[in-house]
């Protein structure tokens, strides 16, 4: 694992670790590699409850709860399917966060419309859910470090806006 996915790991943990707010994933392209970043550090079951793994369509829809509608207009890698992921996550894991990531890593898989590399993040809580769009291909490796590193400092920059309220409220 990449340093500086280990280290906004442990800001991550920082602010949640006596805020008594849980965390979850809900990943596609990314495979499980935000959540084994954020376990990564000692603690971490205080405050992330798990993550789900939906890289096919049916998982998405079955156990996140994302819209069919949107997955046959908008295809899976969309800034609507990485909201609702990040929001499905947060009803199925029962947690206060989630974080999202949907999109082509590579090498194949890209079309015109949706180029290899196009990474949809989600991030948020129920009532405040953000995206970002990664557009860049470096490679599968690289895409999949870089999703991860991005999805793990949005979800800190977001706590961070919290971090008054996380610690009154731990």
């Amino acid at each position: 694992m990449e340093f500086e996915s280990k280290i906004l790991s442990k800001n991550i943990s920082e602010l949640l670790y006596n805020s008594e707010k849980t965390l979850g994933t809900a990943e596609s392209c990314t495979g499980g590699r935000i959540a084994e970043a954020i376990i990564s550090v000692p603690g971490a079951s205080n405050y992330f409850k798990g993550g789900i793994v939906s890289y096919t369509n049916e998982v998405k829809e079955n156990i996140l709860k994302v819209s069919h509608e949107v997955l046959e207009e908008q295809t899976a890698v969309c800034e609507e399917v990485a909201r609702e992921m990040v929001l499905g996550a947060i009803d199925a894991l029962k947690v206060d966060f989630a974080i999202s990531a949907t999109g082509v890593a590579g090498p194949t898989g890209g079309t015109a419309e949706i180029p290899v590399g196009t990474i949809w993040i989600g991030y948020g809580s129920k009532d405040d859910v953000r995206t970002l769009k990664l557009t860049e291909d470096y490679g599968r490796d690289i895409n999949l470090a870089i999703a991860t590193n991005s999805a793990l400092k949005s979800m800190y920059s977001f706590l961070k806006e919290y971090e008054e309220d996380l610690k009154k409220e731990g």
